[in-house]
């Protein structure tokens, strides 16, 4: 299974940084699709993807136009994360999948609603409570992803501690 995370226009650099440090861990691959709201070197991007940027497979995008164009959604396993999805992230069935995109919008806005309406059957959401607005973007793009990971048992990921042994 490739996994692919797709950050769309990402605003903050930390949230980009722990999801580059989570797609390190979990060998998942990096898209960022420009504008990004800061620059790739920002120390605070930097700083939270740790000395993981060499072991980060990573892809950047023009736009979400080319990014598209690209990897059409209709050929490819594409979700779109949104609290306006209606299937819940979890009943989604990934485990005979070769490859899986997830796409997270940008922090202020999400996903252009544009394009959530034409791939509505693929727009998928995190539960949370009524009242509030959404969760983190780095906490998402990390529960997804394992989420993923976990209805492929974990395939090429380290189960078992070796410290103790």
């Amino acid at each position: 299974m490739k996994i692919n995370v797709v950050l769309v226009e990402p605003e903050i650099p930390q949230n980009t940084g722990n999801i580059a440090r989570t797609c390190a861990a979990t060998g998942s691959k990096l898209h960022l699709v420009h504008p990004l709201a800061f620059n790739i070197s920002d120390k605070y991007v930097k700083r939270a993807g740790l000395d993981y940027w060499d072991k980060l497979d990573i892809e950047e995008h023009d736009s979400f136009e080319k990014f598209l164009e690209k990897y059409p959604p209709l050929d490819n396993n594409m979700f779109f994360l949104t609290t306006k999805g209606q299937k819940v992230y979890s009943e989604v069935d990934y485990s005979d999948m070769d490859e899986v995109f997830l796409l997270f919008g940008k922090e202020t806005k999400g996903l252009p609603e544009d394009i959530l309406l034409k791939y509505i059957d693929k727009a998928i959401r995190i539960p949370m409570r009524e009242s509030l607005r959404s969760l983190n973007l780095s906490n998402s793009a990390a529960i997804v992803v394992y989420e993923v990971l976990r209805q492929t048992n974990f395939d090429n990921l380290q189960e078992v501690s070796e410290y103790f042994k």
